[in-house]
């Protein structure tokens, strides 16, 4: 059986043009770090990890001792390397050079160490997201604001889940790859390739308990899916939701669906539950090399301009056509409004 690791197909890719060596090699160290989590992860109460940290990050959630463990292991691991300018991390306050101390690349790394943290103490699916951009040129120190780039301007993105089985599923603009850990070997192994959502689905993910805060067309929309066969979409739907946006995406990925994370009345204020930087645009990204699709249910995803380094959005990504239904019925509100 001919296997092909995360490492050949990254040098396969280079040689190919597709990506540079700096690019590479950043890649290969957050798989890297992934694999660090993983082992964190995997070892529970055992590694004395589980818990509350008794911090709390910019957003005002309480931080869990993984948070901030790996937060720490993907700062550590991206100091040194030389492809890295700065990073920027949801449970940091503003991004962070590299050290003086070490060479600096030409690469910003955005991440979410741990999504779906909430799910830690119970045994649950979490994972960690990134995001690759290029530093402008000619910036001499980076700040907040040279990671404020639209998602169309990302060259790399990407999650590991950490599940049964640890995934590392990863986009270059060419496609979405999954890798799947084989632990003995300490290292990724490509397990599906050019991986492809299919347009329809009868699935969907959202946080019902919210539902009676959201807007009048999300209202809509899963008022009609709730409906199945019975209402104007002519087929049942089923709901899935673990609470983890990695768990949830790569379920979408895996077989199709919808994700929904929308506005409410408890988030407006904030413009969303979800961060445009280290969970919408990454995850957008995969969807879209996947043949979906990805909106804040009245503009692209991928299209947004970020105003700040921890802003908030709506979020809808997925099978294309449930999306292209979704932007629809709130083109339709807001025509008629």
């Amino acid at each position: 059986m001919n296997r092909m690791s995360i490492t050949r197909y990254l040098i396969e890719e280079q040689q190919a043009g597709r990506i540079n060596a700096d690019l590479r090699l950043l890649i290969e160290v957050v798989a890297r770090a992934c694999k660090m989590i993983s082992i964190a992860v995997g070892k529970g109460a055992l590694g004395g990890v589980l818990g509350d940290a008794g911090t709390g990050n910019i957003q005002g959630e309480a931080q869990k001792k993984l948070d901030v463990l790996s937060n720490e292991i993907l700062l550590e691991t991206n100091a040194w390397g030389g492809h890295l300018a700065a990073c920027a991390s949801e449970e940091m306050d503003h991004s962070q050079p590299i050290p003086d101390m070490y060479p600096r690349g030409n690469y910003l790394l955005v991440f979410d160490p741990l999504d779906g943290s909430s799910n830690i103490d119970v045994n649950i699916s979490v994972g960690t997201i990134f995001s690759v951009l290029r530093c402008p040129d000619d910036v001499a120190i980076v700040g907040d604001e040279h990671f404020l780039q639209p998602g169309s301007a990302q060259v790399a993105a990407g999650y590991a889940a950490y599940g049964p089985s640890t995934m590392l599923v990863l986009t270059i603009g060419h496609g979405t790859h999954a890798f799947t850990l084989d632990r003995e070997l300490g290292t990724f192994i490509m397990t599906r390739r050019d991986i492809r959502i299919p347009e329809e689905t009868q699935e969907f993910a959202a946080n019902v308990s919210n539902q009676r805060r959201w807007e009048t067309p999300m209202q809509r929309y899963v008022g009609e899916l709730l409906q199945g066969k019975d209402g104007p979409r002519g087929k049942d739907f089923n709901m899935r939701w673990v609470a983890s946006m990695v768990a949830d995406v790569h379920r979408i990925l895996t077989r199709g669906g919808v994700f929904i994370y929308p506005l409410d009345e408890k988030i407006r204020e904030q413009g969303g539950k979800l961060r445009l930087l280290y969970e919408a645009n990454p995850m957008a990204l995969l969807v879209e090399q996947a043949g979906g699709a990805a909106s804040t249910g009245r503009e692209r995803m991928l299209d947004v301009q970020p105003t700040k380094l921890h802003q908030r959005v709506p979020v809808f990504l997925g099978s294309k056509r449930e999306v292209e239904h979704v932007v629809a019925i709130h083109r339709e509100h807001d025509a008629s409004a």
